[in-house]
């Protein structure tokens, strides 16, 4: 009988062809074991061990813990998303140092906490599986990791120079008493059924965020760091991947970031500072909320008897819902950045040497676009078409229903409905 290494790489062949009465068979081996008494705990610690061994690879070309339990949940399932956490619990048991903070704080977010050493049986009793759909479940996950492509390093990987030096993405993530400030009035922004609240309350945090981030500009500034920019990965799955995207491009560009649409990968990696990072997800996080509740506002405010299918519909609203917010948000951003340079000029009137807003907003700015260039070389434009003007139309008046100024900020310019005028998306 094969040993239960060759078993596994075995059926994982098999199962990466397209024989599939081949790949039973493999299976059907996987289940007999080794034909040893402790056949079956030799193939499952087989099967562990080459899981592990097959994410331990994946961090160094760009992965992160999180973006790997996207990937299984998005193309095999919450269970197989599962199996994937308790494997990188194992793995981190095992991780060479240094491992850095923000690597355990996603750890602890996925809930990938294991406890029983032998993982693969606790697994498939907690999912409620028998032997045979445990198995099968196990190397389409193994055959899922060690196919996945490398992607942008964002950060250092545990076991990397710079793993511990490296600033957080998100810096100021938590105990902030203005981002406490943010999420409460996202939060409500969520919660009213008044379109005009959410709006304004949308803009305030706007308008919190863009001052915040001009302060951390300043303080950076003045500090002299060699920081560079990083970078966050943000889900933009089906349905509406699309749609989604473009709301996240449009997020990043108001907070001075760029954005870039993975469509086969089911995210949108951002590129900016840590205090824009922080703010695009936030905003993306309750934006999404947002834009899904008018939508299904809006399919219930559609004529009767419209001929137009949902689908269609629903994208060229959130389409054009996203580009309408973008305004606002972009407008909310311009009035902070005026009256922060107002500031600004009156304090270098009044201390010789100090610094200048717009340069250094300016430098930071071409600071993200070279990281942009350097990670992304290859970056093109795409496209999104409008094939509803009445979703189209509904969903520019959803965003419109109340302004996103703040203190009777300029109108926004007009965003033209009809197919294929809207600026294109890059990915």
């Amino acid at each position: 009988m094969p040993d239960a290494d060759e078993l596994v790489a075995n059926a994982l062949a098999a199962v990466r062809g397209t024989d599939v009465r081949q790949a039973e068979r493999q299976l059907d081996q996987l289940m007999v074991g080794t034909g040893a008494a402790d056949g079956a705990t030799a193939v499952d610690a087989a099967l562990l061990g080459r899981l592990v061994r097959g994410l331990s690879r994946l961090w160094p070309r760009g992965w992160q813990p999180a973006d790997v339990d996207r990937i299984a949940n998005r193309r095999l399932g919450s269970r197989a998303a599962r199996l994937v956490r308790a494997a990188t619990a194992v793995q981190r048991r095992t991780q060479a140092e240094p491992v850095p903070a923000w690597w355990d704080d996603q750890l602890r977010a996925l809930t990938a906490d294991v406890r029983d050493d032998d993982v693969l049986a606790s697994w498939t009793i907690a999912e409620g599986l028998d032997r045979a759909d445990a198995l099968r479940t196990a190397v389409d996950t193994l055959a899922l990791v060690e196919s996945l492509p490398p992607i942008a390093v964002l950060r250092p990987p545990p076991g990397t120079t710079g793993a511990m030096t490296a600033r957080p993405a998100g810096a100021a993530r938590s105990g902030s008493p203005m981002l406490d400030r943010v999420r409460a009035l996202l939060a409500k922004a969520e919660s009213t059924t008044f379109p005009a609240e959410a709006e304004a309350l949308t803009a305030k945090a706007q308008e919190l965020i863009a001052r915040h981030s001009i302060d951390e500009a300043l303080l950076a500034a003045g500090a002299e760091r060699g920081d560079q920019p990083g970078g966050v990965r943000l889900s933009t799955d089906s349905p509406y991947a699309g749609a989604k995207a473009l709301l996240v491009q449009e997020v990043a560009a108001a907070n001075r970031c760029e954005a870039v649409w993975s469509d086969d990968l089911g995210f949108t990696t951002v590129l900016g500072w840590p205090a824009d990072l922080v703010a695009v997800e936030l905003l993306y996080t309750s934006l999404l909320v947002q834009a899904t509740a008018a939508m299904l506002r809006g399919r219930a405010e559609r004529r009767s008897g419209s001929g137009r299918r949902t689908k269609v519909w629903d994208e060229s609203f959130l389409n054009a819902f996203a580009l309408r917010i973008g305004e606002r948000l972009r407008t909310a951003t311009e009035a902070a950045t005026e009256a922060a340079t107002e500031a600004a000029d009156r304090a270098a009137a009044e201390t010789a040497g100090a610094e200048r807003l717009l340069p250094v907003l300016a430098a930071r700015g071409e600071a993200v676009r070279e990281r942009l260039d350097t990670l992304f070389p290859g970056v093109t434009r795409h496209r999104l078409s409008v094939r509803d003007a009445e979703g189209w139309s509904s969903g520019t008046s959803a965003a419109d229903r109340a302004s996103l100024d703040v203190g009777g900020g300029r109108k926004p310019r007009q965003v033209p409905g009809g197919p294929d005028r809207r600026p294109p998306e890059r990915r």
